[in-house]
């Protein structure tokens, strides 16, 4: 017996091949996450939790509409060491969103599980202090523009003790996007 599914071809052939394109372009969008014992969510990629922060491993990382090479590029980073927060893994894709809310799919190999912070990147033309101690009763050591990147040393839900170039020392977590409220970092 044979088949023939498209028995009028302007027709039946098109609407089967727009079928077909739908069913696919659905499939490769599907993020698949799996629930944890706790409720939290993890990837189905790595078994990490979702969401979370990373960081960008390279200076030139293209985000882009899908989880392929396929999709368009709709922003390119250039900033090596940017925290991202990673919301949703496909194979080797992962979607990101940035501390302006963009979002998009990158490759999981520009992405490093280094913690970094933004100093209050909402608050532009600000500065902030950095502590000595975890207290604002300690020396202030340092001023730290809006938007400087440091590296997150450890966190205990209130204070993150951060570093960078030329600096070391404590800033209150509530002005940095790049660890989560109450986060504990050792």
């Amino acid at each position: 017996m044979r088949w023939n599914l498209c028995r009028n071809p302007r027709v039946m052939c098109r609407t089967l091949a727009l079928i077909i394109l739908q069913l696919i372009a659905s499939f490769a969008v599907t993020v698949p996450t799996v629930h944890a014992a706790s409720g939290d969510q993890v990837g189905a990629s790595t078994g990490l939790a979702l969401p979370r922060y990373v960081s960008l491993k390279s200076d030139r990382v293209n985000l882009r509409e899908g989880p392929s090479k396929d999709h368009r590029t709709s922003w390119v980073f250039q900033r090596a060491g940017l925290p991202v927060e990673v919301t949703a893994e496909f194979d080797i894709w992962r979607r990101i969103r940035d501390s302006e809310g963009s979002e998009g799919w990158v490759l999981q190999s520009l992405l490093s599980g280094r913690r970094t912070a933004l100093v209050k990147p909402w608050a532009k033309n600000e500065t902030l202090p950095l502590y000595a101690k975890p207290s604002d009763k300690s020396d202030e050591i340092a001023r730290l523009q809006a938007s400087v990147i440091g590296n997150v040393k450890k966190c205990d839900g209130t204070w993150c003790r951060i570093y960078g170039d030329g600096y070391d020392g404590y800033m209150l977590q509530s002005n940095l996007w790049g660890v989560y409220p109450n986060e504990k970092i050792e």
